[in-house]
């Protein structure tokens, strides 16, 4: 009697790479994984699912979902190594999956959902013609600006860009306090710093250094509580409202600009111009931005960098540009080092 072996099921590593054909059809419903990302954001699945595999049946009941549609959004993300099937049919989380857990120090899940809300859907079939014109859409889809959009129509929309941009500050925050050597530095100028979360890590960091956060009043007056009145650095900062397109009057030894040069090309030379102007020579100016010429990280800045051509016509940047609009502006561009996998920092000095 002949006995037949059972075909081996190939592991993830031994089945072959994809064909074009096939590649592309993946990438076409791109969309589908994005949405399926943004789904399991909104539903909480991440957050119910603990350490112990659990059946869609019983992470239906804990998010109140039906289990079989939750299933199938379950085998897709598991799919892109989001969530993980086991033999048993139960799901347990992987490395991916735990970024959408609220409370995980790394999470995504504001990131996940900013980059699927409701007006991207409308603004990326719309790319064709952003591509033709050169400019963004988005006035004529909502009959007004980006921003002006999201404070007057769409409330939770601009909630998630708030928590989505704080939550990345935050973590980053800490990767560029730990990059930057402040040694003869007695006092920091954070330009357009947001609530301010990357001088407050370094006043944290250097307790013998100062600092001031430049930004529009309604920004500076939701700055991290650390800075405000009654925090435990308000002594050493200051929370100057302004609009570094307009001046920067603030006398320092180190200037940091983080992830503002990328809305339009016209803000980006009155902002390092300005900076320019208010430094004495030999001060120290950083500019820390996502580089769409940065190899490991270029699926996900060139996508953003889309998406800024659609929003508000702006763009972000290669090292070339970036370094091009530094020299423009006055600055010695010294040295430029990675920050984290995403971020890069240009190091320049002001001449003499």
């Amino acid at each position: 009697m002949t006995t037949v072996s059972p075909i081996p099921t190939p592991t993830p590593a031994q089945l072959p790479t994809p064909q074009p054909a096939m590649r592309l059809r993946e990438l076409v419903f791109g969309a589908a994984c994005a949405a399926a990302v943004r789904a399991a954001a909104r539903l909480g699945v991440a957050d119910v699912l603990g350490e112990s595999p659990a059946t869609a049946e019983e992470l239906a009941t804990a998010i109140g979902s039906e289990p079989r549609p939750l299933s199938r959004l379950l085998r897709a993300l598991s799919c892109y190594g989001i969530f993980a099937e086991t033999e048993e049919g139960t799901y347990v989380h992987t490395e991916m999956s735990r970024l959408l857990r609220e409370d995980d120090p790394h999470s995504l899940r504001y990131i996940s959902l900013w980059c699927t809300e409701p007006w991207t859907w409308q603004a990326w079939p719309r790319l064709d013609d952003a591509v033709r014109s050169g400019g963004s859409v988005f006035q004529d889809l909502y009959g007004k600006g980006f921003f002006d959009y999201l404070h007057q129509d769409a409330h939770e929309s601009a909630h998630v860009f708030n928590r989505a941009m704080t939550t990345s500050s935050v973590q980053s925050a800490l990767d560029v306090a730990e990059l930057l050597d402040l040694t003869g530095v007695s006092m920091v100028a954070d330009i357009g710093g947001g609530q301010g979360h990357v001088l407050a890590s370094l006043l944290e960091k250097h307790p013998a250094v100062r600092g001031t956060l430049l930004d529009l009043p309604d920004v500076a007056a939701k700055a991290d509580p650390r800075l405000r009145e009654g925090g435990a650095l308000a002594g050493r900062a200051d929370i100057l409202p302004g609009d570094c397109r307009e001046a920067v009057p603030v006398e320092a030894d180190l200037y940091i600009i983080k992830n503002i040069l990328e809305w339009d090309d016209d803000s980006t030379r009155r902002t390092l111009r300005n900076v320019r102007a208010a430094a004495r020579p030999g001060a120290r100016v950083v500019v820390i931005e996502n580089l769409v010429d940065d190899t490991p990280s270029m699926k996900f800045t060139t996508a953003m960098d889309l998406l800024l051509l659609l929003n508000v016509g702006g763009a972000k940047h290669t090292e070339q540009s970036l370094r091009t609009r530094m020299a423009d502006a006055g600055l010695r561009v010294d040295s430029v080092r990675p920050v984290n996998a995403f971020l890069h920092a240009f190091e320049s000095t002001v001449p003499g």
